[in-house]
């Protein structure tokens, strides 16, 4: 499934699995993915997924989105492409099984490495402009929230899947309390809530 890693100034902040035909990069906080700046258009860009390939579009940005240094209006991107969109540089990344994997996993399925399988689940969000919007936790971990201001991580374990915060001044409530830096483990039915907006942990 392809990907793209987001960084700013040389540190990584977020991971973006390209799972939809159509996703939207931007300031505004509808868009699949917000990024939070001012030189950032409230509509920046659109990725798209086709049988052709990915391609990245500009949205008639104020300041333009570049590939490799370059501005483009509109560019099919390759892996190890570098997308960038104000200070944010964003990688893509195409990932696909190595040759011989499937054969390597029935001759030593104990040195597999991918997690144990979990149960299906997603959060749900309850509140805000993205209401009724649901984030799958299909990553080892899935991070929630704003940098700078406060990111929650959930973490997919063998046998179900926990959170904690990660880092802001404004700490992450599950069911109404505070949570620090230790791992909780998550219930069914859960309410997280995260700078103002509210969430469930939906587990199928």
């Amino acid at each position: 499934m392809p990907k793209m890693i987001m960084s700013i100034d040389g540190v990584v902040i977020k991971e973006i699995q390209i799972t939809k035909d159509r996703t939207t990069l931007g300031r505004r906080p509808y868009n699949d993915v917000v990024i939070d700046n001012l030189a950032v258009s409230g509509e920046h860009a659109v990725v798209h997924m086709t049988a052709e390939g990915v391609f990245l579009e500009d949205l008639n940005s104020t300041n333009g989105t570049y590939v490799n240094g370059k501005a483009v209006k509109r560019q099919a991107l390759q892996p190890e492409d570098v997308v960038e969109i104000g200070r944010y540089r964003i990688k893509y990344l195409a990932e696909a099984p190595a040759p011989g994997a499937q054969e390597q996993a029935s001759a030593a399925p104990q040195a597999a490495a991918q997690p144990p399988a979990s149960p299906q689940a997603f959060v749900k969000v309850l509140s805000g402009a993205a209401t009724g919007r649901e984030v799958p936790l299909v990553k080892v971990v899935t991070t929630l929230g704003k940098p700078g201001v406060a990111v929650a991580a959930i973490t997919r374990r063998a046998h179900g899947f926990s959170v904690n915060h990660v880092d802001g001044e404004l700490r992450l409530v599950l069911n109404g309390e505070p949570i620090g830096a230790e791992p909780v483990t998550l219930q069914a039915g859960d309410v997280l809530e995260l700078a103002g907006t509210r969430m469930q942990f939906v587990q199928a």
